[in-house]
């Protein structure tokens, strides 16, 4: 697949600050991007709007990222998940669902929005 920057991103962070400005730094670089503060915000979003990528903190209220990470891989494999988080707990995470057979990639928050760019670009030019 070659990548369109006008594919669809959403990003999942309960730091509505975060997410609303990664939104933007998607829109303003040709993404159609909207922000989300819920794992369940994210779970209705896509019921009608169906991402090419999703950007999720791995740490949100009642359903952690990796789990709805988990559940998206399950539910639309085509579309693309990228993790970040600041919390030290993290890797404790990745490892237990690498082990369950759901390895990922956590970007280490605070992440430079060139980098995350360049990340989120390389994910979608892939697949």
């Amino acid at each position: 697949m070659l990548l369109t920057k006008s594919q669809k991103v959403l990003i999942v962070d309960d730091e509505r600050w975060t997410s609303d400005t990664l939104a933007t730094i998607f829109s303003i670089a040709g993404f159609e991007a909207r922000a989300v503060y819920s794992a369940e915000e994210a779970l209705e979003i896509m019921n009608d709007w169906q991402p090419a990528l999703v950007i999720l903190d791995v740490v949100l209220p009642k359903m952690s990222g990796i789990d709805l990470a988990i559940y998206l891989a399950g539910r639309s494999p085509s579309c693309q998940i990228l993790l970040f988080s600041g919390n030290p707990n993290t890797a404790q995470l990745a490892r237990a669902a690498a082990e369950a057979g759901h390895p990922f990639d956590i970007l280490e928050k605070p992440v430079h929005p060139d980098f995350m760019l360049q990340k989120a670009s390389q994910l979608l030019s892939v697949h």
